[in-house]
C-alpha cells in the first residue's frame, strides 16, 4: 500500500522550500492549495485550463532559464494533457520539474476514478516519454532538492489522500493575475 500525503500541507511545504521558484498550478485543487500556501507575484493560477499546467510550465521554463519552474497539477490534468511530456523530454529544459498530485480522481467532476487508480503508472509514462528523472515524491524535501538542484527535466509523482480541505480560491482576474507574474518576472504591465 502507496502511503498517501496530505495535498495541502504538501504543497505549503514545497512552496516554502523553493520561495524564488515561478509556480503554474492546474486548474482546480492544485490552485486552491498554492493559494492556501500563501499568494505570491511568482504564482500563476490557471482557471478552467484542463490539461494546460505542464505546457504552460515548459514555455516558462523556456523563456526564463535561470529560474526554477514548478508545475503543480493534479492526475486528471496531467492525463489530459500527457502529451506535453514528450515535449518536455524534448525540449529537455533543466529548470523545469512537473509535480503531479495524485489522489487516483477527477475530483473537479465528482471523484470519478482517473486512470492511476485504474493501473497507469505516471512515472513509467514519464520516463516512457524520456524524462529520466521521473519518480514517486513521498518527501517534500527529495523534490525540493530537484526543484532548486535544476538537473530536469523532472516529474514527481505525489500520491495524495482523497481528502478535500475548504477551498480557498485565487483571484479570478486574469489581467490581475497576468501582472501580477509578469511583475515578479521584472516586465512591463499592461
Amino acid at each position: 500500500m502507496m502511503n498517501r500525503l496530505d495535498r495541502r500541507e504538501f504543497v505549503a511545504s514545497l512552496t516554502a522550500a523553493v520561495p524564488d521558484a515561478l509556480i503554474v498550478s492546474g486548474l482546480g485543487s492544485a490552485s486552491y492549495d498554492l493559494f492556501a500556501a500563501g499568494h505570491r507575484p511568482g504564482n500563476f493560477y490557471l482557471w478552467g485550463a484542463m490539461g494546460a499546467a505542464a505546457p504552460l510550465a515548459l514555455g516558462l521554463a523556456l523563456a526564463q532559464p535561470d529560474r526554477s519552474v514548478v508545475a503543480v497539477t493534479g492526475d486528471g490534468e496531467q492525463l489530459m494533457g500527457i502529451g506535453s511530456l514528450g515535449t518536455i523530454a524534448a525540449a529537455r529544459p533543466a529548470n523545469l520539474t512537473v509535480v503531479v498530485l495524485d489522489n487516483g480522481h477527477f475530483g473537479e467532476t465528482g471523484m470519478q476514478q482517473s486512470h492511476t487508480s485504474l493501473g497507469t503508472d505516471l512515472v513509467a509514462v514519464a520516463q516512457g516519454f524520456g524524462i529520466s528523472d521521473a519518480f514517486v515524491g513521498t518527501d517534500v524535501a527529495a523534490v525540493a532538492e530537484r526543484v532548486l538542484a535544476r538537473r530536469g527535466p523532472t516529474f514527481a509523482h505525489v500520491p495524495i489522500t482523497t481528502d478535500e480541505p475548504p477551498r480557498a480560491l485565487p483571484p479570478r482576474d486574469g489581467v490581475a493575475v497576468k501582472n501580477d507574474f509578469r511583475a515578479a518576472l521584472e516586465l512591463p504591465t499592461f
